[in-house]
């Protein structure tokens, strides 16, 4: 009760005469250091929770920049691949190789044959698109072959430097005419019956004769690379190579030469 009745007092007294302002003054002073020796813990508390929460944030903000990095550079890679792509089939379409007088359609190479003593690859076009057998598949180059088996959805070339494929051809140059005969080699044909007389010569380009009726007249076919003429044989030995990038296309062109089957 004395207590109480003091601070009423002392409260009446500072209230009315301010008798208290220099001692609360003072006394503010004193209690200061206690105020900040308390809350240091806290301030020190808070500190670390921003540090580690931004520590935190800045992860999560990298991890998702890397995430982000490696969507796009993926994206990247496949506008890059679909420009190479576009070129390939602008080159293809507007080939040299290829003229506008025959309907052609574009395939895709879904796989080649690994046996070592064929030349075959397989196509995403058959007998749903107007593929029809010996139908000539041509790239933006040259002739690559001719179509020998036709599914559904699918087909299956032969090209022209398998063992079992032969095309009739023609000097550029001359007209001189011979066959090209596959050799199973990705990079070779041989030119069969050529007398040691024939008007061939090294870097001749040899198109297609039209002979057979398999393939049209004047698509390239390949270069003459090496003549062999042997004194006192009748034929020579020629070797030429394919201008078609046999090795290399993902696209052919089909070519129509005769109504849909």
């Amino acid at each position: 009760m004395v207590l109480l009745i003091i601070s009423l007092v002392l409260m009446v007294m500072d209230y009315k005469q301010q008798q208290l302002a220099q001692f609360r003054a003072a006394l503010s002073v004193l209690v200061t250091p206690i105020f900040l020796l308390v809350d240091t813990p806290f301030d020190v508390l808070l500190h670390v929770q921003d540090h580690f929460h931004t520590r935190q944030a800045l992860i999560r903000e990298n991890t998702n920049l890397n995430k982000n990095q490696l969507l796009l550079n993926v994206r990247l890679q496949r506008l890059q691949a679909l420009e190479t792509e576009n070129k390939r089939l602008r080159l293809l379409l507007d080939s040299e190789a290829v003229t506008h007088q025959h309907q052609v359609l574009i395939a895709e190479i879904l796989k080649i044959d690994l046996d070592p003593f064929s030349r075959r690859v397989i196509i995403n076009k058959g007998s749903e698109h107007g593929v029809y057998v010996g139908q000539p598949i041509v790239d933006a180059y040259g002739i690559v072959g001719q179509i020998i088996e036709v599914g559904l959805f699918d087909s299956v070339v032969l090209l022209i430097t398998d063992i079992n494929h032969a095309i009739p051809v023609q000097s550029n140059r001359s007209g001189a005419r011979a066959v090209a005969m596959g050799t199973g080699a990705d990079h070779e044909l041989i030119l069969t019956h050529v007398t040691t007389t024939a008007d061939i010569k090294i870097g001749d380009l040899l198109v297609s004769s039209g002979l057979g009726g398999h393939f049209p007249q004047g698509y390239p076919v390949a270069r003459v690379a090496k003549i062999i003429a042997t004194p006192g044989e009748t034929f020579a030995q020629v070797t030429v190579t394919p201008v078609a990038q046999l090795d290399k296309m993902r696209e052919v062109l089909l070519l129509w030469i005769e109504p849909e089957k």
